[in-house]
């Protein structure tokens, strides 16, 4: 058994119920997408209740089948983590020194 945060399984159980509700708005069978994204009809169904077991990359490609993907590879990106700029930004250096001279080279 996983143990997560309950924010975690709260956003986890989310993810699931909206991919449902999104292959049911299509009027996609789950056969269909459990075939399509090379799942078993099962995993499908735990994936859908948003099982932290079920791998990323199973939620990924359903997401794929869906035509849901466009988003997926922004959920980490530096544009949407305001704590992680901040963080960035306050260490920043000072003062930014000019490159230094280099010395010739001995005997040539």
């Amino acid at each position: 058994m996983v143990t997560l945060p309950i924010p975690v399984a709260r956003a986890l159980r989310k993810l699931g119920h909206d991919i449902k509700a999104a292959r049911r708005r299509r009027r996609i069978a789950m056969a269909i997408v459990a075939q399509r994204a090379s799942l078993s009809k099962p995993t499908l169904i735990r994936l859908e209740r948003g099982d932290p077991s079920v791998s990323i990359g199973s939620y990924a490609t359903v997401l794929f089948v869906l035509g849901m993907t466009e988003r997926l590879a922004d959920v980490a990106d530096a544009k949407n983590d305001p704590v992680g700029l901040q963080l960035e930004e306050e260490n920043l250096p000072k003062r930014i020194r000019g490159a230094r001279k280099q010395k010739p080279a001995r005997g040539k």
